[in-house]
């Protein structure tokens, strides 16, 4: 066996991957796709791996994802068995949170929580919705009152697809959830493109993903500066995946073909109808 040269072996000691310091991030142990989602291997992948990954390499530092259910990475992120959360906003998980001191990063990604409905549902009063589908876990925003005073009843799943099929056999009046994640899995999963849309007239909630952090907030700055130096990227990346896909129209989370033919309809519509006789 050949020995290895004083300077090559000193050139790998210096090299930076040698140095790399490596830094855990716990994610969420259940398909969120375009967001995030596990390979039949238990790959994380989807925009935020992409986006996690552009800035692992940008500061010369390493990045493992250590997948795990929901309510076990708050516990390891306070006991540091993980470095990062994501996703992560300071508006969840208030009382669980009491007494931690967690830094955020800006915001990475923007989204919108609310009801799908069948497309001859969409635009009826709030008054029409008696019974909403919902995953575990997951809190209405909006419909809380409703819920307590009995006028809203909820039908709990296990998962996205259990609850998508709940609303699709109109066993509920419409189901509750990541209105792009919904979509995405409607129309790329369960091939049902437009069989359920959003009703932007029924009560949603905005807010956007953030990482956070209990012992790295430099590496949380350093984040945030990530995303101001390479907006660009980023966006792309949104666009890639589409994870604000039409966020702020009532096509909602659609494919563009999907969103060009409702437009192309309603003009058709409109150009058919009678003008209304003058007073």
């Amino acid at each position: 066996m050949k020995p290895v040269r004083p300077c090559l072996l000193f050139a790998v000691l210096l090299s930076p991957a040698a140095w790399a310091q490596t830094y855990v991030v716990g994610v969420e142990d259940l398909p969120f796709a375009p967001h995030y989602s596990l390979d039949a291997g238990g790959k994380y992948q989807g925009f935020a791996r992409e986006v996690l990954d552009a800035f692992a390499a940008d500061s010369g530092i390493d990045l493992t994802y250590r997948a795990l259910p929901v309510e076990q990475l708050l516990p390891a992120l306070q006991r540091g068995e993980i470095d990062f959360k994501y996703p992560d906003s300071p508006l969840w998980a208030g009382a669980q949170k009491a007494g931690m001191t967690l830094h955020y990063s800006a915001a990475v990604v923007d989204y919108v929580d609310g009801v799908l409905v069948a497309p001859q549902r969409q635009g009826q009063a709030l008054d029409s919705i008696h019974r909403l589908a919902m995953v575990q876990g997951w809190t209405p925003r909006g419909y809380e009152q409703r819920i307590d005073d009995g006028q809203i009843q909820l039908s709990y799943s296990d998962d996205l697809r259990q609850m998508i099929r709940q609303a699709l056999k109109q066993d509920t009046d419409g189901a509750y959830f990541n209105v792009v994640v919904a979509t995405h899995y409607l129309d790329n999963i369960r091939a049902r493109p437009g069989a359920l849309v959003f009703d932007p007239k029924l009560p949603h909630t905005r807010g956007s993903f953030h990482l956070s952090s209990v012992r790295q907030p430099q590496l949380i700055a350093r984040f945030d500066r990530f995303l101001g130096e390479r907006s660009a990227d980023v966006a792309a990346l949104k666009a890639k995946y589409r994870v604000e896909a039409n966020l702020d129209s009532e096509y909602m989370g659609l494919e563009q073909w999907k969103v060009d033919f409702l437009e192309r309809q309603k003009a058709k519509a409109g150009a058919q109808a009678p003008a209304s006789s003058p007073r």
